[in-house]
């Protein structure tokens, strides 16, 4: 199987989870940003993830390619209860989240932005909906701050750090992508719970975090 992604895309981190909880091997195809072609062709429409399937079909959706691969076995590792109050937490940081992460996704060395066309094409959509990047990168230290803070409430939510509520749940493929994220950001204070999750699902799920490249 193949699966179409962008690298700094978090629906791209929940389909590229599954496969590494799974140990099942998949081929990663990076999009270049301003390839519409080739999404278009697959499923009729710019998106990202795209799992091609064996017998050539393809499938959008970032959850529901999760369920796909989970239930192909018989053997289900999703089968954790939510818990609202990660829900609530997510929805709160994904309120502002974006005006941090943004400018420095587009900056930063990833492999769908290989030439400068792909990179000013994601440039120049995310700036007409969210604003002007060095506007946004001007009021990075307030925001840095705020997402530490935050980070301190998600904290005293971890019940485990291979499973943010104990057992293996939707939860995790909504929270670790964004905490996958936020280490492309130099300068945030991680608690020591959130980190150990943090670093855990990194592992288990074999998606590299961007410390490498935080700025």
């Amino acid at each position: 199987m193949k699966l179409y992604i962008y690298d700094h895309c978090p629906f791209c981190v929940k389909a590229r989870m599954i496969f590494g909880l799974k140990n099942k091997p998949v081929e990663l195809v990076v999009m270049l940003n301003d390839d519409e072609e080739t999404p278009k062709r697959l499923i009729g429409q710019k998106m990202a993830p795209i799992l091609q399937k064996q017998d050539g079909s393809a499938m959008p959706e970032s959850m529901e390619i999760v369920h796909y691969v989970d239930q192909q076995d018989g053997e289900p590792l999703i089968i954790g209860a939510l818990n609202p109050a990660i829900g609530d937490w997510l929805r709160h940081m994904n309120s502002y989240v974006n005006k941090l992460l943004l400018p420095r996704i587009a900056e930063a060395a990833f492999a769908e932005f290989a030439t400068p066309e792909a990179r000013d094409y994601f440039r120049n959509k995310k700036q007409a909906s969210i604003g002007d990047f060095d506007t946004l990168k001007s009021h990075s230290a307030g925001l840095i701050k705020n997402v530490s803070d935050d980070l301190r409430k998600l904290d005293k939510l971890i019940a485990q750090p291979n499973a943010v509520n104990g057992e293996l749940s939707e939860d995790d493929f909504n929270l670790f992508p964004l905490l996958r994220s936020l280490t492309l950001v130099a300068g945030i204070d991680w608690p020591s719970r959130v980190a150990d999750y943090r670093d855990n699902m990194a592992k288990q799920t074999q998606v590299n975090l961007l410390s490498s490249i935080a700025h």
